[in-house]
């Protein structure tokens, strides 16, 4: 769950630090597991000021580029040249300065760099309103009217503000705190600062023009069911100040209506749907219907309903799974006119059985099936009812029709004092207790001297026996403030010492050994020929031995390579041909006159994976033999994410580079027949070069986990025609470039050159598995994610889409 720092203030006058909120919060029981800061346009506009454009005149090379002056406060105009057509001198615009980072509304951000365009110096960029994230257009650049002088900040033009948000890991038992307001009152228990709500006093009914009958069949699954109507409304977008909030905490704005729903929902923690008034008829019916009736919802899958399936129904047809999820064809769109508002108390039962069944997760399900508050439906109905017509218009045609057959009381729950203590642990008082209760909006009746009882609000379902009441008041207090006792052994929490270098390494040699690699160890001094006739080593750079034994032990080796390659020399000459070795050691280089000394992790592998066998025949090792080793050690240090671009020197005949932040970290690939000749190797070697140190420092001390996806993987196939020189990694680069997010993995499963495609092609049978974290995939949205992988590899490939 998500809680902006901006909207939380809105119930709670809070000035304390985000880093003391999440301690409160996460004290109270609200655990924050992240905070994050959140900007109302991405990257702040740093970089970005106000500039003036003192000359414009067309460049010399180019007829669509103007070639301009602007001040920008630095003192001395800067030259840009600009391809807007509605440039000109005299005008207040943004310019980008040299370093910005821009983020557009489409598209990569991209770093503003000194640059000749044409002939013509250009230091920074005149912006449209499309370049800089603050909208779609980009017929011009933007023109502002401002006096604000040169070299203002543009972000202080715009006003932009930024935001914390709280990332809540919300506990079952938690639903009180589902929501801005109940995050408030749990800050308000803690601290003592009262809450406020916003007033709906103004609100009143205009007329009764569009009064809709409601009938609630099944009261026992819908014991309250509120609701009214609201004619004359314009669905249209969001003012920006809702779209920014919902924005904050990751919910796309949709319409001026719905979003208002979602608002209140996130605000108040009451659920709420929005009918279009015209599919609602004159008549609402709150009932169960046939088992196995089928029904479209708004992700236009058609379900079966279960019989115990609460429906939100017409006099004809069923608009929505109550509590649950919309139907296809009863939502606000943009030619709704009249809006049919209801605002519900679902049974927690009834809403976790239709989630289940038809494995639907939304924000109302969620909240429904944890238990709402039933006292909060009117206002929750009034504070929506207005925040609609203020921001969409339009007239409240109808009484609010509150059907509460049988309203649900209090928790009443008997507490004794000596037990609060003994479970507590101490006495903390009781005047304390009283103050703490009561700050948590449970009242106190029938005290004496021995206990009382705790008059509990219903929308704390999770508080309803005397120990769920002592732990409110131990939750509050402060667990921290418990003092632990000097001869209990769990007094204490060790913290986990820091991985250290021979751990690791033994940890590492371990995967290697069981993966059949035997350890070497070889002499640092190697002889100097070995970087003279390799160009990739800078023999400037060789450590030489002044007193030095003989001519093959003159320096300190700069790689790990040859020494390995004369282990394999020395063993083939005597028959063992089949080899996996692996060697920790440390590199020598003269750089700038300084010594230098690296550590690295060697991997080598020749002959074949196996020993022959009447059962089985020995097979030739190969690249994917070594990647695999080295993608089960990346694995082993949490690195999924990383770069691969191709190597091109004399040590290896082919091969790839592994980057990580953009820092080498890997070199695998094939020995080249010239670098194994020098050791007097003819055999096929693959060779990996690992930066240790590197590696190490990329260790995670406190690893990260996430939970399985609850949704199912789904597998897509595509055969694509390519040039030969586009190898696998082009093709990950550009899926990964195109969805991040969908996409978990990828695989080739068969490549085929011959005769039946063009010369110069090959063709990839690759399989690619999506998956959403949130929620189950629609053909909709596979099916677009697919569309959209094809036009790429067509587009930046060059590639033939096989269908």
């Amino acid at each position: 769950m998500k809680i902006s720092l901006n909207w939380l203030k809105d119930y709670i006058a809070i000035d304390k630090s985000p880093e003391e909120i999440s301690a409160l919060l996460t004290q109270t029981g609200l655990e924050v597991e992240g905070v994050e800061e959140v900007e109302s346009v991405k990257g702040g506009l740093k970089g970005l000021v106000i500039g003036e454009v003192l000359t414009c005149e067309k460049h010399p090379n180019a007829d669509k580029l103007s070639v301009t002056t602007v001040d920008i406060g630095t003192g001395e105009p800067s030259p840009i040249v600009c391809g807007a057509p509605n440039v000109a001198a005299g005008q207040k615009v943004v310019v980008a300065t040299v370093g910005a980072t821009l983020y557009p509304s489409e598209g990569e951000a991209f770093t503003i760099k000194k640059a000749k365009i044409r002939g013509e110096a250009s230091q920074g960029m005149i912006c449209a309103e499309d370049e800089i994230g603050l909208g779609k257009s980009h017929d011009g650049i933007l023109v502002l009217e401002t006096d604000m002088p040169n070299g203002t900040p543009a972000a202080e033009y715009f006003n932009l503000t930024s935001d914390f948000v709280f990332e809540i890991g919300l506990t079952p038992n938690r639903a009180d705190g589902a929501s801005h307001f109940g995050t408030a009152r749990d800050l308000k228990a803690v601290l003592g600062i009262e809450t406020t709500l916003p007033s709906v006093e103004d609100f009143k009914v205009d007329n009764t023009d569009k009064t809709i009958k409601v009938t609630v069949e099944n009261t026992e699954a819908c014991p309250r069911y509120t609701s009214i109507s609201i004619s004359d409304v314009t669905v249209t977008d969001s003012p920006e100040w809702l779209q920014t909030r919902l924005k904050a905490i990751g919910i796309n704005p949709t319409n001026n209506v719905v979003d208002v729903t979602n608002y209140v929902l996130h605000s108040l923690g009451q659920p709420m749907h929005a009918f279009d008034a015209n599919v609602a008829g004159n008549h609402v019916i709150v009932k169960n219907l046939s088992e196995g009736t089928k029904f479209t919802t708004l992700d236009e899958k058609e379900r079966k309903l279960a019989a115990t399936d609460l429906m939100i129904c017409n006099e004809q047809e069923a608009m929505c799974i109550g509590g649950v999820f919309g139907g296809i064809k009863s939502g606000v769109t943009e030619k709704t006119k009249h809006v049919f508002l209801e605002v519900a108390y679902f049974s927690p039962d009834s809403i976790r059985k239709s989630a289940q069944q038809h494995q639907l997760k939304t924000d109302a399900s969620f909240r429904y099936e944890r238990g709402t508050d039933p006292n909060m439906t009117v206002y929750a109905l009034k504070y929506a009812a207005m925040l609609i017509k203020q921001i969409a218009g339009g007239q409240i045609s109808s009484e609010i029709d509150d059907i509460y057959p049988n309203p649900i009381g209090n928790f009443e729950v008997p507490v004794i004092y000596k037990h609060i203590d003994r479970l507590i642990g101490k006495a903390i008082g009781k005047e304390r207790i009283h103050e703490i209760l009561n700050g948590l909006d449970i009242t106190i009746e029938n005290e004496n001297e021995e206990g009382f009882t705790a008059i509990v609000p219903p929308y704390r379902v999770d508080v309803q026996r005397e120990a769920d009441v002592i732990e409110e008041v131990l939750r509050i207090y402060g667990y921290n403030n418990i003092a632990l006792e000097d001869h209990l052994s769990s007094t204490f929490l060790s913290a986990f010492p820091k991985k250290d270098n021979d751990s690791l390494q033994l940890e590492v040699s371990r995967v290697l050994a069981g993966s059949g690699y035997n350890e070497i160890i070889t002499n640092s001094l190697t002889k100097k020929q070995y970087a003279a006739e390799t160009e990739c080593i800078n023999e400037s750079e060789d450590v030489d031995i002044l007193n030095s034994l003989s001519e093959d032990l003159n320096v300190m080796r700069q790689t790990l390579v040859f020494h390995g390659l004369e282990v394999i020399s020395r063993n083939v000459k005597r028959k063992q041909t089949d080899l996996k070795l692996y060697e920790f050691g440390k590199t020598y280089h003269l750089i700038d006159g300084k010594y230098k000394e690296r550590e690295r992790l060697a991997i080598f592998l020749t002959g074949s994976t196996n020993s022959e066998h009447w059962q089985n025949k020995g097979r030739a090792v190969a690249y994917h033999d070594l990647a695999q080793t080295i993608s089960q050690l990346l694995n082993k240090f949490g690195i999924v994410q990383y770069d691969s671009t191709e190597i091109k020197d004399d040590i290896f005949s082919y091969g790839l580079e592994i980057s990580v932040r953009k820092k080498p970290l890997v070199r695998l690939g094939k020995i080249s027949k010239k670098a194994g000749s020098l050791a007097d190797v003819s055999q096929p070697v693959f060779y990996a070069d690992i930066d240790w140190a590197f590696l190490r420092k990329l260790y995670p001390l406190n690893p990260e986990f996430e939970p399985l996806s609850k949704f199912p993987e789904v597998k897509r196939d595509l055969s694509l025609v390519i040039d030969k020189k586009t190898n696998f990694e082009d093709i990950r680069k550009v899926t990964f470039k195109l969805e991040r997010q969908l996409i978990t993995r990828m695989n080739v499963f068969d490549v085929y050159e011959g005769d039946k495609i063009e010369e110069g092609k090959k063709a990839y049978a690759m399989s690619f598995y999506l998956q959403d974290q949130e929620k189950t995939l629609t053909d909709k949205v596979i099916d677009k994610t697919m569309t959209r992988l094809m036009k790429g590899f067509e587009r930046e490939l060059g590639a033939i889409i096989r269908k």
